[in-house]
């Protein structure tokens, strides 16, 4: 599984509410869990390209995106 199919799987499962960062890794890992690394290694892909989701504007974040329990996310309104 490419990049880009990851941030399309994470921007459907994100919402215009802040959703905790954490949740929206649970939900895109369920989503492709086969086509990911074992364990916490397919989490980290995902928080990976999450951050770089914020950093590309995609995503607005509030809190340290690398603490997911207490880092949200949305999506960036139109």
């Amino acid at each position: 599984m490419n990049t880009s199919e990851i941030d399309s799987i994470i921007l459907s499962a994100v919402g215009e509410h802040w959703t905790k960062i954490a949740m929206v890794i649970a939900r895109v890992a369920d989503t492709v869990s086969h086509d990911l690394p074992p364990g916490d290694e397919g989490y980290e892909v995902i928080s990976r390209r999450i951050e770089a989701l914020v950093h590309d504007g995609r995503l607005l974040a509030q809190g340290d995106t690398k603490n997911w329990r207490f880092s949200e996310i949305r999506l960036k309104p139109n």
